[in-house]
């Protein structure tokens, strides 16, 4: 029992952490998959479109899906342009706080799409088709060696003994084109791992509170998203049984208070750092500040690289 707590607690501390582990080994799961079983290389002029879609454009679809699970995104978008309020704002501080959040969600959902390139690089094949109907590539490898060396260099990634028999027909060079490919893949691998650790040792750097603060902010967040799907849940409960009761009875509803639509798009900001001021959350600032009517509720500045986690909610809520 000691052991199963002690690992929900390890879970529970680097979820973060875990959660890209899952979705990086269910990328290279799928692209191991994609590489045994439906990939195919033509062999023929085909091979460069044949090879960059495989290589490409599964990394764009998960980008796109990355950004349809993000629920910071859907919170940021949602109502947005619905009302005249929203529509006088100026274009310049509208476009500056749609890149604050955009920018580090955008890192966020990049881990499976560059996971995707990364794997298929070291594996090559998606390169290796690729490369070989390439007109660079041609160019570099039968320079002076006449059209058939152009044919054998497009079904070279279908036939491996073929290979072997051209090794003297070819140059060197393109024998080490899978290499050339991991190669790729590696330094891909080392500039993402680089790019990560430099940007959270700056956003660290600049954070607004101290590193006990910021950790007892994560847990204060954690809780209130918790409670707040609980009482929700309560909430939304109690109001469809009292509307279901009246309307099979046909009586009258009993005064039943529910937050007002401005209550709602009070909390839905996306939260605004104030460093005068000690607020943990958006319903934290709404309540202290006289259920948001106080000017206070407007004042803060945007922080969204180092406090996104405020913001963030449980893929379930994405917006679906």
């Amino acid at each position: 029992m000691e052991k199963l707590r002690a690992m929900m607690d390890f879970c529970i501390r680097h979820q973060t952490v875990l959660g890209y582990s899952i979705v990086s080994l269910l990328t290279a799961a799928s692209e191991q998959i994609f590489s045994s079983v439906v990939f195919k290389c033509p062999c023929n002029s085909g091979n460069v479109l044949y090879g960059s879609v495989f290589l490409i454009v599964p990394a764009f679809i998960l980008l796109l899906l990355g950004y349809m699970a993000n629920a910071k995104m859907w919170r940021l978008l949602t109502g947005s342009c619905h009302g005249e309020e929203r529509c006088t704002c100026s274009p310049r501080g509208t476009c500056a706080r749609y890149c604050h959040v955009l920018v580090p969600v955008t890192a966020r959902v990049l881990v499976a799409p560059l996971t995707w390139i990364a794997v298929a690089l070291l594996r090559a094949s998606f390169y290796e088709c690729a490369a070989s109907g390439s007109s660079l590539i041609k160019s570099l490898m039968c320079k002076d060696k006449g059209e058939e060396c152009h044919k054998v260099l497009v079904r070279i990634p279908c036939d491996e003994k073929l290979l072997e028999k051209e090794k003297e027909k070819l140059s060197t060079e393109f024998l080490g084109l899978q290499a050339q490919s991991q190669l790729i893949g590696w330094f891909l691998i080392a500039i993402i791992m680089t790019v990560a650790l430099i940007s959270t040792c700056v956003s660290r750097c600049y954070s607004p509170v101290s590193y006990l603060q910021l950790k007892f902010w994560k847990i204060y967040s954690k809780k209130e998203q918790e409670l707040f799907e609980t009482k929700a849940k309560e909430h939304a409960t109690r109001l469809a049984e009292i509307n279901t009761k009246c309307f099979f009875e046909a009586t009258d509803p009993a005064p039943f208070q529910t937050p007002s639509n401005e209550d709602w798009r009070k909390i839905s900001f996306l939260y605004t750092f104030n460093s005068q001021e000690q607020y943990y959350s958006m319903i934290h600032k709404y309540v202290n500040t006289n259920r948001g009517n106080s000017v206070r509720f407007g004042k803060g500045h945007q922080d969204l690289p180092v406090l996104g986690f405020v913001d963030e909610a449980n893929i379930s809520e994405a917006g679906f």
